[in-house]
């Protein structure tokens, strides 16, 4: 299997060479240019799947490189900037990068946006014979097609039962839901009032999928209501 290649741009030497470091270890390939005119020359030869792009370079600075890319072609584009007052981060977005990292920064945390952003682009360059039936929830990815359900790279096994009920309140992510309707929706029959079934599920999911069940990251219980999963 090829190599993911990995295009590292800052004019800092020694921040190119420290995300080297962790990409290559990781078993990325890694291509290095230090402005903005390298950058557009490398692309022009060379096959690249996600690009780390410094905003503040001298020649071409990263945001007109990054609009300069966009014009044909769209691999991830993890933006890099010293700045990191909120109308910059909104500026480097909307000029078509897909994440923005402030310096100093922490390379694991880069490494993981690397990885959640190359998967999600594979992904999104699948072709689907429905693509409902694929639902993302930050690194949660859920599959009805083949009932695969990921965090991240690691595979999550659950009941049948238990892939329908996250499933229904995954798709219908950021509404409140009550356990008479999750119940109704999966069962398809008549919600008994005394019936704890939800919950018990909810609580197994939750301990397949969150890293503290008691503190969940995905579904949140919403006290008196029912259950949801935020946007």
């Amino acid at each position: 299997m090829d190599k993911e290649v990995i295009l590292v741009v800052d004019d800092e030497k020694e921040i190119r060479d420290l995300i080297g470091i962790y990409l290559s270890n990781d078993g990325y390939s890694v291509i290095k240019a230090a402005n903005g005119l390298e950058t557009l020359d490398i692309l022009r030869i060379e096959n690249v799947d996600l690009i780390i792009l410094d905003i503040m370079m001298p020649i071409m600075d990263g945001l007109k490189v990054c609009m300069k890319i966009r014009e044909d072609k769209n691999m991830p584009i993890i933006m890099l900037s010293a700045k990191s007052e909120d109308m910059d981060k909104i500026i480097g977005l909307t000029t078509g990068a897909d994440d923005y990292v402030s310096k100093p920064f922490n390379p694991l945390e880069l490494l993981a946006r690397v990885k959640s952003h190359l998967r999600r682009y594979k992904r999104l360059n699948l072709t689907y014979d429905n693509d409902e039936n694929i639902i993302e929830v930050d690194d949660l990815y859920i599959n009805s097609n083949t009932h695969e359900i990921k965090i991240g790279d690691k595979d999550v096994r659950l009941t049948p039962r238990e892939f329908d009920i996250l499933f229904f309140i995954s798709k219908n992510r950021g509404i409140v839901l009550s356990i008479k309707r999750i119940y109704e929706a999966v069962w398809k029959e008549e919600f008994m009032e005394s019936d704890n079934t939800i919950m018990v599920h909810i609580r197994k999911i939750r301990e397949k999928i969150e890293e503290n069940p008691r503190k969940p990251r995905f579904i949140k219980t919403i006290w008196g209501v029912g259950y949801k999963i935020e946007n």
